[in-house]
């Protein structure tokens, strides 16, 4: 089982959003990523090489993307954000993969 760490900028990521938008969120990370986070699904999968993170979890609109260190046994979410169409925000932002 891996232990799930939030950086501070995802913290971050996760206030800018209402509480009824944040629970669906930490339910999916609660429930998806302790058990076998490197497993692709059908909302988990690998990302090609981005400076944001390795891992994306789907959460309908919402992405959580992650690192995962598998010595530590530690999933490391490192952004949270939404996607509309092909546009990524992060904090009410664009940004570019």
């Amino acid at each position: 089982m891996f232990k799930v760490e939030f950086t501070a900028s995802a913290l971050e990521d996760l206030d800018f959003f209402k509480p009824y938008e944040q629970n669906p969120i930490l339910d999916a990370v609660e429930q998806q990523l302790p058990h076998e986070p490197l497993t692709p699904t059908r909302h988990r999968k690998e990302l090609r090489p981005t400076p944001l993170a390795t891992w994306e979890l789907q959460v309908g609109k919402y992405r959580v993307f992650y690192d995962v260190e598998r010595e530590d046994q530690v999933v490391r979410v490192k952004a949270v954000g939404w996607k509309e169409h092909n546009q990524l925000f992060i904090r009410g932002k664009e940004f570019t993969l």
